[in-house]
């Protein structure tokens, strides 16, 4: 498992986000306090405080190449 936090600070960058993610075979989840949420979740994702910044925990066989390509998102 990788960790990143990341900040979705627009509605395109949640399109964006979700966009990267599902082209990952892993499963990523985004933990904002108490709440997990599947990142392939747009739904999920609008439900978080997303002026806040979000942890990403990135699960499966590269978690290494799914960071790099949301390099864009991570703070």
């Amino acid at each position: 498992m990788k960790t990143a936090v990341i900040k979705l600070k627009e509605i395109k960058d949640v399109y964006d986000f979700v966009s990267a993610v599902t082209a990952y075979p892993g499963d990523i989840d985004i933990v904002s306090g108490r709440y997990r949420v599947n990142a392939k979740s747009i739904m999920g994702i609008f439900a978080l405080d997303l002026t806040q910044p979000l942890n990403l925990e990135v699960f499966g066989d590269d978690p290494d190449g799914a960071i790099k390509a949301l390099e864009r998102f991570i703070v």
